[in-house]
């Protein structure tokens, strides 16, 4: 089984300093729709890991997350792509859970929920902490430079074997070509 975990905010839509709060924040960033088509198309499974703190800190509730979920399945299907599963820790930075990112208890859920390696798990981030939740259980880390991805290349300290590229249409595009080999 094809499976790629995508990180959300910042790589599949625009990322917001006050955090993405209801679908009418949610704006997809460009070509990240086509790319989930893409990956969809090339039958790859697509799942999206994201850290949602702004649950843990009271700014949204379980009916905006939904909200905005519902919006991004809603826009990849009409760009002929497809999202199997959205995996979230909904838990504040200090509180200690095994699920957000940079631990891997995300990835480990979706391994086991597909019945895949984690070592054959690439995930698709923005951040560091993306970077590290994958290369944790020997993944694949791959860097978008949309979002914060920029400026966590410019910090440096990226896992071994990290690939970037400038969106996550490229990555896609780069991911399918890995299997024509």
């Amino acid at each position: 089984m094809k499976l790629v975990i995508l990180d959300r905010d910042g790589v599949i839509n625009q990322d917001r300093d006050d955090f993405v709060k209801n679908s009418l924040e949610w704006v997809a960033l460009p070509r990240s729709l086509e790319a989930i088509a893409l990956l969809s198309q090339a039958g790859w499974h697509v799942v999206v890991a994201t850290n949602q703190s702004g649950l843990g800190r009271g700014l949204f509730d379980m009916h905006a997350l939904n909200a905005m979920h519902e919006k991004m399945h809603r826009l990849a299907h009409k760009a002929g792509g497809r999202i199997d599963a959205v995996f979230f820790c909904p838990h504040k930075p200090d509180s200690q859970c095994a699920c957000r990112k940079p631990l891997p208890g995300m990835v480990l859920d979706i391994a086991e929920r597909f019945g895949v390696r984690p070592e054959s798990l690439p995930l698709i981030g923005d951040s560091l902490r993306d970077l590290q939740a994958v290369a944790a259980v020997g993944g694949q880390p791959i860097l978008v430079r949309t979002g914060k991805g920029d400026a966590t290349l410019a910090k440096g300290d990226l896992p071994p074997r990290t690939q970037v590229f400038d969106d996550l249409f490229i990555a896609a595009e780069y991911l399918i070509g890995q299997g024509d080999d």
